[in-house]
């Protein structure tokens, strides 16, 4: 449940950031009749990957405890946990310039085909966080249960929708780098669990059958069939009785990761995040 929560909170509130940019701009500049192209492309966008993760769901759960089931689970493990990496440290590096590029973008759109243009751009921004979501939240239920992740889910999306509506409406500035800099730290601990997931299938299938004798078990103190450790396990990667491989690739991933992530923020550019200026008060 806190995964899915910590995910589409925070997908949803890029994807929401970048809609409430881009009708915010439009309302300046007087153009407000083309918010139904906004919209339409966001919603065509989010139906399509909900749809998509249902029938991708649906096709591996039919081959449920199978050898074919866990090799998807893996590859699906590994690719969240790249695209968890890369999507943090792009937002880490595009925080500042996001509302000037949206900007140059609506007003590209603008200049041609307003209403065609205007909807692939929220059908592009939108369907690339859908995308990514839909390739998490498979990766959180496969490790996880369904239901948890499913109410984590819905919790996310819904306080990341309030707060896009509450900052278009207050016409506030936002500090997208704060946000996502402490998010995005979060999210690498989630990776790092992920990819422990996917050595563990690695080698129950055979294919890492290098240090696979357990160090501990700590069943007995927190079971991962339990709530809390069901919670933990999803978020944190905790494993009750993990491998050497395990927790060397959790502990060199976080430290290197982390290192990486927060020495890069620490350069002279980008020491402070920009407040990206969403409301149409701002603007003017």
């Amino acid at each position: 449940m806190v995964a899915t929560l910590v995910i589409f909170l925070r997908e949803g509130i890029e994807a929401s950031m970048i809609i409430t940019i881009l009708c915010a701009y439009l309302d300046r500049i007087g153009q407000r009749k083309h918010f139904v192209d906004i919209l339409a492309g966001a919603g065509t966008a989010f139906a399509l990957a909900t749809v998509g993760g249902v029938i991708a769901y649906y096709s591996i759960h039919a081959y449920g405890g199978s050898e074919a089931q866990k090799v998807f689970e893996t590859a699906t493990y590994l690719l969240a946990a790249s695209v968890l990496t890369y999507m943090t440290f792009w937002m880490r590096n595009h925080a500042r310039t996001i509302s000037s590029e949206l900007r140059a973008k609506t007003e590209a759109a603008l200049d041609s085909r307003a209403r065609s243009g205007l909807f692939l751009l929220a059908f592009q921004a939108v369907g690339r966080e859908g995308l990514e979501t839909v390739v998490f939240t498979l990766a959180i239920i496969f490790s996880a249960s369904a239901k948890g992740a499913m109410l984590g889910a819905g919790i996310g999306l819904t306080l990341a929708l309030a707060l896009a509506f509450a900052i278009y409406r207050l016409g506030t500035r936002v500090n997208i780098g704060i946000f996502f800099k402490a998010v995005g730290a979060l999210l690498m601990v989630f990776a790092a669990g992920l990819l422990v997931d996917a050595v563990e299938n690695l080698q129950e299938l055979g294919w890492l059958p290098v240090l696979t004798h357990p160090l501990w078990n700590s069943a007995h103190a927190l079971s991962e069939d339990s709530t809390f450790g069901d919670v933990v396990h999803s978020f944190f990667g905790y494993v009750s009785r993990p491998t050497p491989f395990e927790v060397a690739t959790w502990v060199l991933y976080v430290g290197l990761v982390l290192t990486a992530f927060f020495g890069l923020w620490q350069r002279p550019r980008t020491l402070h995040a920009a407040a990206v200026p969403i409301g149409t008060e701002n603007d003017r």
